[in-house]
């Protein structure tokens, strides 16, 4: 029988946490842009803290809501000027990267597919992020691939 990991405290989970929120932040959105975001994001887990089961996966749960963060912020951008910089100091952002051949997947294989490629996640990590098995992040990220492979050779 699996024991569930226990929760910790918000305070604890916030300081084991932050500068791995704050550098994927400061890769996608530049250093301007990453602070409010970082605040963002840990408002939204504050939030969400809460209705957590168990206290797995703890970083790749963060860092989804960090990504998610840094993609609101880029639309918002994007709506406000059409070129819009995201000024990251170490290359452009695998997000952003990802984005022109990702636009037409589903969203569960196109989070499954820039989680993998684009952050390196593990797939018990990408399944953590998704709310589903390693195995369902496994098959989303295959599947989002043959499409994109199927896609490449079709246009």
């Amino acid at each position: 029988m699996m024991h569930a990991v226990p929760i910790p405290p918000f305070e604890r989970f916030y300081e084991e946490h932050r500068s791995d929120v704050m550098q994927l932040l400061r890769r996608r959105l530049g250093r301007e842009r990453a602070d409010d975001a970082f605040q963002e994001t840990f408002l939204r887990a504050l939030q969400a803290y809460r209705r957590l089961e168990h206290g797995e996966h703890l970083r790749a749960w963060a860092l989804t809501i960090a990504q998610h963060v840094a993609i609101d912020a880029l639309r918002r951008s994007r709506v406000h000027a059409e070129s819009a910089d995201p000024g990251a100091e170490d290359g452009r952002a695998a997000y952003l990267e990802l984005a022109p051949l990702t636009d037409g997947l589903p969203p569960k294989e196109r989070a499954a597919v820039v989680l993998r490629y684009g952050y390196d996640l593990s797939y018990e990590q990408i399944a953590a992020a998704l709310g589903s098995s390693a195995e369902a992040a496994r098959q989303a990220t295959s599947t989002g691939v043959r499409k994109l492979r199927k896609r490449r050779i079709v246009q």
